[in-house]
């Protein structure tokens, strides 16, 4: 939870106790709500805004801090009416109940637990929330505020945090591999046959020497690495940089997203399965383009689903990473064994293989259009 949204959550509880035992709350203001309502709105400082908004509710300085984000910013109004609606609800317990001090199995006071805390969730997500604007995307985001109901969209990745705990072995087999493939020029007629099966006749022999490639690896939901892939990926490639990602849908950077299962020569010996979710998927793209060695490959193994940090698939970071995937002659994979067969291709993928990577794949054949 954030420190915040614990704090004003705690402060409402305190204020509604207040009114209950006959205190005047109305006089709970100094006069500066109505400015420092408008200037959260003008700064689009939303956090902040829900925060407050909590922090003053019920009080003399509800009335004059919503003005403040009528002139800033009204188009957050109704997601604050909302979040109201929903607080009062959590907090129209008995005051017997929203006071008691009596310990909780988790050594909390109950009073406490059964209001403050489940306010504090509520608003941490709700504070890394889009603020919405269409009736659908308000609709979408009362829908949220309800007990059990999925977090609302964030419309931006989550931060990468890469899992520094991984043991890693070396991998067996040189550094840098040299390879022949067939090409229409060269010294040595190795493959005569396709004189006549080859429409382009590449017949001869040319020696590469493949040092690798990067491999960013979507592992969300039924995205899975199998072990006996990776190693014969390794064999191909055993300089290959592999990079896995998957993340949990409302974490704020306390559970690793990324780890890297292969790295220049060595291995991970066990790495994680996943965390249901994508979150990361444009953060993870310009890391490993960022470590890319010269012209080498670099192949993202997806279903071509990009979703935000709560893992609402979103239009605007699909259409970022397909932008990366362009202009940096990304591949795309549906797996590792398919991975591995693009390294060794100097070529992106046809138009019409596109259409297997969902959102991602739509997104460039519009791109290609225009």
């Amino acid at each position: 939870m954030s420190p915040r949204a614990l704090e004003c959550a705690e402060e409402l509880r305190v204020n509604t106790l207040l009114a209950r035992l006959g205190f005047d709350v109305d006089v709970l203001r100094d006069g500066t709500e109505k400015l420092g309502g408008r200037r959260v709105a003008e700064a689009e400082v939303w956090p902040e805004g829900i925060c407050f908004f909590i922090a003053v509710l019920g009080t003399g300085a509800e009335k004059e801090y919503l003005s403040g984000i009528r002139q800033g910013c009204s188009a957050w109004l109704p997601a604050l009416r909302a979040v109201r609606k929903r607080a009062v609800a959590i907090f129209s317990q008995s005051t017997a109940t929203l006071a008691a001090t009596r310990l909780n199995d988790d050594g909390l006071p109950s009073g406490y637990a059964a209001s403050t805390l489940v306010l504090a969730r509520l608003l941490t997500q709700t504070m890394e929330a889009r603020v919405p604007t269409a009736p659908e995307e308000l609709r979408v985001f009362r829908r949220s505020l309800e007990p059990g109901a999925r977090r609302p969209a964030t419309g931006r990745f989550a931060t990468l945090v890469f899992d520094d705990s991984l043991e890693r072995t070396r991998t067996a087999g040189s550094r840098s591999v040299r390879r022949s493939r067939a090409s229409t020029t060269g010294t040595v007629l190795r493959y005569p046959g396709r004189l006549l099966t080859d429409e382009h006749r590449r017949a001869f022999a040319q020696r590469t020497s493949s040092r690798g490639g990067v491999i960013v690896i979507d592992q969300s939901g039924s995205m899975d690495v199998e072990r006996d892939a990776l190693e014969g990926l390794l064999r191909r490639a055993p300089d290959a940089l592999v990079l896995g990602y998957s993340h949990r849908p409302g974490d704020r950077g306390h559970a690793p997203n990324a780890w890297l299962l292969c790295d220049r020569g060595t291995v991970a010996a066990t790495y994680p399965s996943g965390n249901v979710g994508n979150g990361v998927d444009g953060p993870a793209l310009r890391w490993a383009l960022g470590h890319r060695r010269g012209d080498e490959p670099v192949v993202w193994v997806t279903d071509g689903q990009v979703t935000d940090s709560h893992d609402h698939p979103d239009g605007s970071l699909t259409r970022e990473c397909a932008q990366l995937v362009r202009r940096h002659r990304v591949r795309l994979a549906r797996d590792l064994n398919e991975a591995t067969a693009l390294l060794r291709s100097n070529r992106a993928n046809a138009p019409s293989s596109l259409a297997a990577f969902g959102r991602v794949g739509r997104a460039l054949l519009d791109e290609g259009e225009r």
